[in-house]
C-alpha cells in the first residue's frame, strides 16, 4: 500500500483517508461498546451497525470495510465475553461494509442514491446474517444451534439500516457531504 497525501489512485490512500478510516473504526468501536443493549440468549443490540451502513453511503467500500472489520473486531477481541468471535467478525463486518459501500456507489451514485442505499443495506444485512449463522454452525459444530441467534441479527440488521437512514438524511441535510 502506498501512502500519499493527494492523489486518487486505487493502490495509494491519502492521510485523510486513513484519518477518516481511523475515526470511523473508533466510532464503530465505541458505538458497539458503550452504546449497546444486551437481550435474550446473549444478542447484543448496538449502533455498530449504523455506523458501517453510514460510512458505506458517505464515503464508500473503502472506508465502510476497513472501519466495520477493525472496529467490530476489536470491540470482540477486547470484550472477553466474545473473543472467539474476533475473526468471524473481522470478516463478516468487513465484507459486510463492503457489500453496502459498493452498491451504494455502484453506477456513480456516490452514495446519493436512496433506492441503492437501501438495496445495498439489505444485501450487507442478508450477508451478516448468513454469516454469523455459518460461524455458529462452525463454533458448534451444528446448524440447529444457530437457529436461537437468527432473529436477533435480523433485529441488529434491520435497526441498524433504520438508524443509519435517519442520520444519512440528517447529515446530508448539512450540506457538508454534498461538496
Amino acid at each position: 500500500m502506498e501512502i500519499k497525501n493527494s492523489g486518487k489512485s486505487s493502490s495509494s490512500v491519502s492521510i485523510r483517508e486513513m484519518v477518516q478510516i481511523a475515526l470511523l473504526t473508533a466510532l464503530t468501536y465505541i458505538s458497539v461498546a458503550f452504546l449497546n443493549i444486551e437481550y435474550v440468549n446473549n444478542n447484543v443490540l448496538h449502533l455498530g451497525d449504523s455506523i458501517i451502513f453510514i460510512a458505506a453511503i458517505l464515503f464508500g467500500r473503502k472506508h465502510a470495510a476497513l472501519s466495520g472489520a477493525f472496529g467490530m473486531a476489536l470491540f470482540d477481541l477486547l470484550s472477553g465475553a466474545y473473543a472467539f468471535w474476533t475473526p468471524y467478525t473481522f470478516v463478516i463486518k468487513g465484507v459486510m461494509g463492503f457489500i453496502a459501500g459498493t452498491i451504494a456507489f455502484s453506477g456513480n451514485a456516490k452514495g446519493n442514491n436512496w433506492i441503492r442505499n437501501i438495496i445495498g443495506m439489505i444485501a450487507a444485512g442478508v450477508w451478516m446474517v448468513a454469516g454469523y449463522f455459518m460461524a455458529e454452525a462452525i463454533i458448534t459444530g451444528n446448524f440447529a444451534a444457530p437457529l436461537v441467534a437468527v432473529h436477533g441479527n435480523i433485529i441488529q440488521a434491520v435497526s441498524g439500516a433504520v438508524i443509519a437512514f435517519a442520520l444519512v438524511t440528517a447529515l446530508r441535510k448539512t450540506n457538508y457531504f454534498n461538496r
